[in-house]
């Protein structure tokens, strides 16, 4: 399965930055971290039409932080 923008929650988490929830579409299982790259976020929530490459780039930053956390 594809990474989409709609396997992700933003939340807003102060100035500059965000909580992202990521869900696995397959799984169900969540991995939940604070981005406070706004880059990444609009190239992915404030996108019209994100691109694939920044979906899963965020993906793999949500799985990876949280593995380190």
């Amino acid at each position: 399965m594809e990474t989409e923008l709609s396997d992700f929650t933003f939340l807003p988490s102060g100035y500059g930055h965000y909580k992202v929830i990521y869900t696995s579409p397959i799984t169900g299982e969540k991995w939940t971290i604070t981005i406070k790259d706004m880059t990444l976020i609009d190239a992915t929530k404030n996108a019209d039409n994100p691109m694939r490459k920044d979906l899963n780039f965020l993906k793999s930053i949500c799985k990876l932080q949280q593995e380190n956390q």
